[in-house]
């Protein structure tokens, strides 16, 4: 069991419980929490965080004061991860068992975040292994350009949001943030990148350095790479 302190990341949540197998909290969510918080949309509404994972993002929009949050993950693992976290924090988020896709069978949502698995990843690639520190392959693998669950998402996001809605969604430069704003913008909604940061490599993306020099999406000997957060509004 990992426990990971998130002052950054929370307001009062404390410490988040992180077991082996489960996607820890990293840049991307702490970048996904600040820009939900920075946008003042969580307060007073109902709130959904796909690929939930750990729970960190969804007992952020919690403790921001939304009036419900409901939180969606494929992983028994993270599921009952995130419903400890939630039950230690005393936050009332309902954790669902299943795809993002679930929650377009909720009502319509006012604000919804995501951190989708988002790594460029060939299977016939020649690549390092990754520590299982890092979480499940699932929650980091989504196919050789990145988008096998960046594009489905964009294509439905209008289906999650309440007129007036928003969705957050945080990703790396490698799976490509235009086409997630073009497809947003392409499905109806209005979107924009509203926080970027540059962090080093972490241990996922250490193992497909070379295979991603090699396809030219990385500059040789570059161990960097740029997140960035799309908003998307419902008018």
């Amino acid at each position: 069991m990992t426990t990971i302190f998130t002052d950054e990341l929370t307001d009062r949540s404390g410490p988040i419980q992180v077991p082996i197998g489960v996607y820890p909290p990293q840049e991307d969510s702490a970048l996904l929490i600040e820009a939900l918080r920075a946008s003042g949309l969580a307060a007073g509404n109902r709130a959904a965080d796909l690929c939930s994972g750990s729970g960190v993002v969804a007992l952020a929009a919690a403790e921001q004061g939304a009036a419900s949050v409901a939180a969606f993950e494929m992983s028994s693992r993270a599921v009952a991860c995130a419903r400890r976290n939630a039950a230690a924090a005393g936050l009332g988020v309902k954790v669902h068992r299943g795809s993002w896709t679930r929650a377009v069978e909720f009502e319509p949502f006012d604000v919804v975040t995501c951190n989708p698995p988002y790594v460029p990843f060939d299977d016939g690639a020649d690549d390092s292994p990754v520590s299982e520190e890092a979480g499940p392959a699932t929650a980091w693998n989504a196919g050789r350009d990145g988008r096998r669950i960046l594009d489905p998402l964009c294509e439905r996001a209008p289906e999650m949001l309440a007129d007036g809605g928003t969705i957050f969604i945080v990703h790396s430069e490698f799976s490509n943030v235009d086409r997630t704003v073009e497809g947003l913008e392409e499905a109806g909604l209005r979107a924009r990148v509203v926080a970027e940061q540059w962090i080093p490599f972490g241990p996922v993306l250490t193992a497909r350095a070379h295979w991603l020099e090699r396809i030219g999406l990385l500059e040789v000997g570059r161990r960097q790479e740029l997140l960035a957060v799309v908003r998307a509004d419902r008018v």
